[in-house]
């Protein structure tokens, strides 16, 4: 049980509901937020009898992405807090993804950012409310996307879609995203809860190896290892996030303005 801070945590009848809990701030993802996010996943790993997580965000969005405020007020000492950061949120990637239980996520509202969109990306099983959005957004604030998204989001989209959506950020609605293989399902707004929890109830019924097994085995046929990328994608962000251009990204957000890019 983990019943405050900003990741929530309890396990019941073979179920983890692993909550984002910084609802005024959107969920924005703070060092903090990943660094309890990552120990309430190696809490569930713990768990010999988990059946099944179900990962969602506290409030009326699941994750606005990176706490860009946060981020903003490093200034020149942003790319030291991005690795930091960064570290945290491939750890949390990393073992959603080992975890041998399956992930469903729950997402209303906005889910964006490498913290969003890239835990949407690196689930097994999307539940979204009709309503909800989601967003790339790295290359807008001058960075690029983490999480694992630039191996995921090609998996799940394709190499040209998944191109487009990285390169020109649209905010993509629920509807679009089922079309496109990002969302598993799409239900009424109001049945979200409902629905997320019936969905992990039904996997914790199931065969525990063997829905295991299979999670291993799919992940696995996509090709090149999603974690063998990660390193490479943590050195481009941090080296991205010390130029002048990822600091008028952040400002223009905050402001919101469209930012002046110099490639400096």
């Amino acid at each position: 049980m983990i019943d405050k801070g900003p990741v929530l945590l309890d396990i019941a009848d073979g179920i983890a509901r692993l909550r984002l809990n910084r609802p005024d701030a959107a969920n924005g993802m703070s060092a903090e937020l990943l660094s309890a996010l990552c120990d309430a996943i190696m809490v569930c790993h713990g768990q010999p009898d988990l059946r099944v997580l179900l990962l969602s965000g506290e409030g009326m969005n699941f994750c606005a992405g990176g706490d860009v405020r946060a981020f903003a007020s490093k200034g020149e000492k942003l790319p030291d807090y991005i690795r930091q950061a960064t570290a945290y949120l491939q750890n949390a990637v990393t073992g959603l993804l080992r975890l041998e239980a399956p992930v469903i996520t729950s997402v209303q509202g906005f889910a964006a950012g490498g913290g969003g969109f890239g835990l949407v990306c690196a689930s097994d099983i999307v539940i979204a409310g009709e309503s909800a959005k989601f967003l790339a957004g790295a290359t807008r604030v001058a960075m690029a996307p983490d999480a694992g998204v630039s191996v995921t989001l090609s998996r799940l989209v394709g190499l040209r879609k998944a191109m487009s959506i990285l390169l020109t950020n649209p905010v993509i609605s629920a509807p679009e995203a089922l079309a496109m293989g990002i969302v598993t399902k799409m239900v009424p707004d109001a049945e979200l809860a409902e629905a997320s929890l019936a969905m992990a109830r039904e996997l914790a019924a199931g065969a525990p190896k063997a829905l295991a097994a299979t999670k291993r085995l799919v992940w696995a046929g996509t090709g090149t290892s999603i974690e063998q990328c990660l390193s490479e994608e943590a050195r481009t962000v941090s080296e991205l996030s010390g130029m002048a251009d990822a600091r008028e990204g952040l400002a223009a957000v905050i402001e919101r303005r469209k930012p002046v890019f110099t490639g400096r």
